[in-house]
């Protein structure tokens, strides 16, 4: 049986799940082999959203291009801003104010908070719980107003630029961003009793879509996937960048390889992301916001790369310079990407109803993929 699940047979069934309308955010379009409600294989077919953000960058200026990564992985849009910050300030060899740092981590860790909760919401509606999208809703349209107050806008903030940040924090930011801790400290019970606990979304994900940790590292996943396998991979602590080194908070990792596993790294995360902001929230610098740079940006001649850790795993951001004003090439590595195409490899074998908690955990936007 196991030769036979990767071709076609006689009495094979192949049906395409999407694409939905193209206004909607994003389209992915599956072509799905059957044999009864097996799955034999699942061919993802992108390209339905493609907007050639690369090559938009390469006609942008050093500022200019940041905040067309804001539209890729729009739930990650302070931190994918964040790496391009930091890729043109490694070029330009700028030292960022300290008040900048710790304002760039905090806004970071609200927006993966906010991400992961919209994630918990859908992923928990995807299976059938209409009820937990709105308690997720609750928290996340906190966050949302802390964000709009401060950078003006509630997904897509064009907060961080070359040097710091645009503006300075609202006077009402910390006072609200203690609230939200508060509140989310209060309620969050109420996810393990919903969902973590429930005895039928633990038989729907428990022992599905398993992915050893050889897989999860030669796909080149990233992410809670990768961390749902037991394999480390947080950015922030191999590679760390801006203050993340001087934090204390722990990698988030299960052994289960499953799509529980996956499930149980997210909700933890947003834990370890409240508890990097109790220890900053208090303790923000006096200073600039922002350090003096040019009007107009010019990188030195070469080629300079950045890494984060956004709330689906690693972005990686590649400029060559060519010393004007204008990136030469722009390469995005994102994560979604490689996190999608591990999903032929986990679904193969299991039933077609499972695969929607599969496509869950991985959390896919699909922007992310179809640059």
């Amino acid at each position: 049986m196991v030769e036979e699940l990767g071709k076609t047979m006689e009495g094979d069934l192949i049906i395409n799940v999407g694409p939905q309308h193209p206004a909607t955010h994003g389209v992915l379009h599956l072509v799905i082999t059957l044999n009864g409600e097996t799955i034999k294989n699942v061919e993802p077919h992108l390209g339905y959203i493609h907007r050639s953000i690369e090559k938009m960058s390469e006609s942008l200026t050093y500022r200019q291009f940041i905040y067309v990564t804001s539209r890729m992985d729009y739930l990650s849009a302070h931190i994918n801003n964040h790496a391009c910050a930091l890729c043109v300030e490694k070029g330009l060899q700028v030292e960022v104010p300290a008040r900048a740092q710790v304002i760039r981590v905090l806004m970071d860790e609200l927006t993966r908070i906010a991400s992961h909760e919209l994630w918990w919401g859908a992923m928990a509606m995807d299976l059938g719980a209409l009820t937990p999208f709105f308690y997720a809703f609750r928290e996340r349209e906190t966050i949302n107003e802390i964000m709009e107050e401060t950078c003006g806008a509630r997904l897509t903030m064009n907060y961080m630029v070359p040097g710091g940040v645009l503006q300075d924090l609202h006077p009402d930011f910390q006072r609200k961003v203690k609230e939200f801790i508060q509140l989310y400290k209060r309620k969050i019970h109420e996810y393990d009793e919903l969902v973590t606990g429930n005895i039928i979304f633990q038989n729907r994900m428990k022992g599905v879509g398993y992915l050893s940790p050889e897989d999860a590292i030669s796909y080149g996943c990233s992410g809670p996937v990768t961390r749902g396998s037991g394999v480390r991979s947080d950015v922030r602590k191999i590679y760390p960048y801006e203050i993340y080194d001087k934090l204390e908070f722990d990698e988030v990792l299960e052994t289960g390889c499953d799509s529980f596993a996956r499930y149980l790294v997210r909700v933890r995360e947003m834990e370890q992301s409240v508890r990097i902001i109790e220890q900053l929230i208090d303790n923000i610098p006096e200073g600039d916001y922002q350090a003096k740079t040019k009007a107009v940006l010019k990188l030195p001649k070469g080629e300079f790369y950045q890494r984060v850790e956004t709330a689906r795993g690693e972005l990686g951001v590649y400029i060559v310079s060519e010393g004007g004003t204008t990136p030469y090439r722009i390469k995005y590595r994102s994560p979604g990407f490689s996190n999608l195409s591990v999903l032929n490899k986990i679904a193969t074998g299991s039933k077609l109803g499972d695969l929607v908690a599969m496509m869950g955990t991985l959390d896919l936007v699909i922007p992310d993929i179809d640059r």
